[in-house]
């Protein structure tokens, strides 16, 4: 068993990194309204939009693809290694995104380098999660592998919080009066948090390069048990192919959903449906994030004491049967406060469309919409929270970083990271329906959760 001090410098330098990743990852997703006018044609702003959501997912659709490759050389190489592998091309990817000159400079050429950019993000995210769970829990003892992954599972959550506080302190520094028609910010300034992430890959690549290689992988490698051809084996194999499918279709694929349904489609609904303004959307996230984070870890050592099944189950059902009504009381909460406000009792569909520019709303409402998207995130914990220590006890080391990187990538990043391009497309479909875009996370979602009830099972949970 490693000493407790020790595995705390594991989990603080392989979080870090990843909290990094994630960052760099998810500055994309946050600015996607103003990249949409900086590299695509203004003429259709909904076509902008959606064309930035589909190079948003298309980063996601890639991850699997980086799965397979750097969970190839980590199960060969070594875990160290090859996360630090993939710290850089994040690194250097989302700096260069920053770079890019615009629409209006370079005409077609700017949407489709940033594509390229986009895809490299999303294959060296692909390689770092696996890494990183993989790594934390082959230094926890058997009983705390919950724990302390969940540790990891809140860098995703955090990445994206981090993203959000850096453009809403670099617009307000830019921008004192973001009433102002022309701001700094969405002319130029919206590439400093791009930039910045140089600065914060060079000081995660200074501490990943004095960690240690995983104890467990350094003993298989030493007794020269490693596997020759870790994808051949994972996939090819009977039993660890049922492992893999069954990681995905009764756990991965609905823990996506549910996580970009409550943190990006709700930031888009936010933004596009109930059309709040930039900066309270932003905040509303953020105060949910920084109260629901801390459940990530409840969750994760719960899992340690009762399993992870039912945990990532509940998660799922409690998202199916309240989206829509959740969703609604958004939409009707931020409209019912422009009525109060205009003191007016035209419909709120009707006052929403009247209204001119971006609604603001009153304290109650914007504590209520904290609350309701704090709902959202903590069914994120639930799903999310004990998925890293569900994941690693399935598959044996010498193929854990490829088996587990596959089902992880493709349920998050194919089934969710499409998610907030899909709903915004339905909604833009359906018109009269403000809540159809739900109606993909529900369904997914709950596929999932009525295979994982089925089929999943807790063996392993305290053995290796």
């Amino acid at each position: 068993m490693e000493a407790p001090k020790h595995i705390r410098r594991v989990i603080w330098a392989s979080s870090l990194g990843t909290l990094i990743e994630w960052y760099d990852f998810y500055i994309f997703g946050s600015l996607a309204t103003v990249i949409a006018t900086q590299f695509f044609p203004k003429t259709n702003p909904t076509a902008a939009l959606l064309s930035v959501l589909a190079t948003f997912a298309a980063g996601f659709i890639v991850r699997p693809f980086g799965a397979l490759v750097f969970g190839r050389i980590g199960d060969i190489v070594g875990r160290k290694y090859t996360f630090l592998l993939t710290l850089i091309i994040m690194g250097g990817s989302t700096f260069a995104i920053g770079l890019v000159p615009g629409y209006a400079s370079i005409g077609a050429a700017a949407p489709i380098i940033v594509l390229v950019l986009r895809l490299l993000q999303g294959l060296a995210l692909g390689g770092e999660y696996g890494g990183a769970a993989t790594y934390v829990a082959e230094h926890a003892p058997p009983g705390r592998r919950g724990f302390y992954t969940s540790w990891i599972q809140t860098t995703a959550t955090l990445g994206l919080f981090v993203s959000l506080g850096v453009i809403l302190i670099t617009r307000h520094v830019l921008d004192p009066d973001p009433a102002s028609s022309i701001t700094k910010f969405n002319d130029w300034g919206w590439r400093i948090p791009f930039l910045l992430s140089i600065v914060l890959v060079g000081v995660s690549v200074y501490i990943r390069l004095r960690m240690n290689e995983s104890p467990l992988f350094t003993e298989l490698k030493n007794e020269g048990r490693t596997s020759a051809n870790p994808l051949k084996e994972s996939f090819t194999k009977k039993r660890n192919l049922r492992m893999v499918l069954l990681a995905l279709f009764g756990a991965t694929m609905g823990q996506g959903v549910v996580w970009y349904t409550g943190q990006f489609y709700a930031q888009s609904f936010l933004e596009n449906t109930c059309r709040l303004d930039f900066d309270q959307s932003r905040t509303i996230l953020i105060w949910a994030i920084l109260f629901a984070t801390p459940f990530f870890v409840v969750f994760g050592a719960l899992s340690d004491r009762i399993g992870r099944k039912w945990i990532m189950i509940s998660g799922m059902l409690l998202a199916v049967v309240s989206y829509r009504p959740l969703f609604n009381e958004m939409q009707r909460s931020t409209w019912r406060a422009v009525e109060v406000t205009a003191q007016t009792d035209i419909p709120s569909m009707a006052t929403a469309a009247l209204t001119s520019g971006p609604i603001t709303v009153d304290d109650a409402t914007y504590w209520k919409l904290v609350g309701i998207i704090f709902i959202l995130i903590l069914y994120v914990t639930m799903v999310y929270g004990p998925i890293a220590a569900f994941l690693v006890e399935l598959f044996p080391t010498r193929i854990r970083y490829t088996s587990m990187s596959l089902p992880y990538h493709i349920g998050n990043g194919v089934f969710g990271g499409l998610t907030p391009f899909i709903a915004t497309l339905l909604t833009t479909m359906r018109q009269g329906d403000a809540l159809v875009g739900l109606w993909y996370p529900i369904g997914i979602a709950s596929v999932c959760l009525v295979i994982g009830a089925l089929y999943i099972s807790e063996r392993g949970r305290n053995t290796w």
